[in-house]
């Protein structure tokens, strides 16, 4: 471990270099299954099923739309012998790298590392205390297998939870570099890091603390968010301050919600901090008082099709796409867009760089914005694809 004040790389993500933006933090690389983390690559995104863990067609359903929705790297839940089992079996028809869940029981862990799993997540402290996080650490050495450990305040070591009174910042940093060094003189180096709280402000200072001391890569996410809505707010403000920080080399959004919208959450954050191409962006202005027409129906069905062409495998010829409620926000304050509408008083109309290229009546704006978006809809080609090596 080497402090990394001098250690960065420019900040990046699949659409190139962010020159205004603070550098990423510079991590050892390592794998799972397929997809990189640390080391400079892509910010990745994960999620978990919730399907029973024996249902394995179940959960491969849902890995699957997962993997539709831009998920790169899956969790699955591993909490008894029949689990592993059911993971097995899993492994052979997964498009995804799988990283089992493990808690309590460090045999699961040893189990599914066995079996073939990418990758296994436990938090040292609730898995069966050092000898148990030992035997983990051993068996994912032999067979070079990532771990994620895993530290919130349910899982604090009694001495370091007393030091600190309660799960301060501090206290998990301190936890977490406890736990990496004992897997690594076990022989365990393929390491990666959550430090997680409810708390937005406590993870965001736990992973600023730990951060400025290691090179390993950091697993970003706000434990037990809530519902979708208020989720949403707490992990984009948590995982996003991190992110523009240049610290986070995967994350997972946790909803209580179904799966894919942790997906479809994590990708509008990496958005947001300029780490993935929102290829393309939507922008549509507030209602207000001069707005017409359905604005919100208008934009929300913008928005669908933009994402069903999207999960189909399109790329859509477009930078920024615009929906606008009236004149006053239409072709002029949105002239730097692609492609846009806007409508009001029974008419609409279409524009192209600022410059009106279509009117028609109101009713039938949404179709016509939608016949030119599929214009600029193409499938690439295999061997243009993103991963098709």
């Amino acid at each position: 471990m080497h402090d990394l004040n001098e250690n960065t790389t420019p900040l990046q993500g699949k659409s190139g270099p962010r020159s205004a933006a603070r550098p990423r933090r510079k991590t050892r690389p390592l794998h799972v299954g397929p997809v990189e983390v640390g080391g400079g690559a892509p910010v990745s995104i994960q999620s978990m099923t919730n399907a029973d863990p024996l249902d394995v067609p179940g959960n491969l359903v849902q890995i699957c739309e997962l993997a539709a929705a831009g998920c790169d790297i899956v969790r699955v839940a591993v909490p008894t012998q029949r689990a592993v089992a059911a993971l097995a079996e899993l492994l052979n028809e997964s498009p995804l790298p799988i990283v089992a869940d493990i808690h309590f029981d460090h045999r699961l862990a040893v189990a599914a590392i066995e079996t073939g799993v990418h990758g296994v997540r436990i938090n040292p402290g609730n898995i069966g205390g050092t000898s148990g996080a030992l035997a983990v650490a051993r068996a994912a050495a032999a067979c070079n297998v990532a771990v994620r450990i895993g530290v919130n305040a349910g899982s604090l070591e009694p001495d370091i939870s007393s030091r600190y009174g309660g799960p301060a910042p501090e206290a998990l940093a301190e936890s977490a570099l406890r736990h990496c060094e004992a897997f690594e003189r076990a022989g365990c180096s393929n390491l990666k890091v959550s430090l997680k709280s409810s708390d937005v402000w406590t993870t965001v200072a736990a992973n600023r603390i730990f951060a400025a001391r290691t090179d390993y890569p950091l697993h970003l996410g706000v434990t037990e968010a809530g519902t979708e809505y208020a989720g949403v707010v707490k992990s984009a403000v948590g995982i996003g301050a991190l992110l523009l920080e240049g610290i986070g080399d995967t994350i997972r959004v946790s909803l209580t919600a179904p799966p894919v919208r942790e997906v479809q959450t994590a990708l509008r954050i990496l958005e947001a901090c300029g780490l993935r191409s929102a290829a393309p962006e939507i922008v549509a202005c507030p209602t207000c008082g001069r707005t017409q027409i359905d604005l919100i129906a208008l934009a929300t069905a913008v928005e669908r099709e933009v994402c069903r062409l999207k999960a189909e495998g399109y790329r859509i010829g477009a930078r920024k796409i615009a929906v606008m409620g009236c004149a006053v926000n239409g072709p002029g304050e949105a002239r730097d867009a692609d492609i846009g509408i806007a409508g009001g008083k029974g008419r609409g109309i279409l524009f192209a760089n600022g410059e009106i290229v279509r009117t028609c009546p109101e009713e039938r704006l949404l179709e016509v914005f939608l016949q030119e978006l599929r214009k600029r809809a193409t499938r690439p080609s295999r061997k243009d694809a993103p991963n098709s090596s």
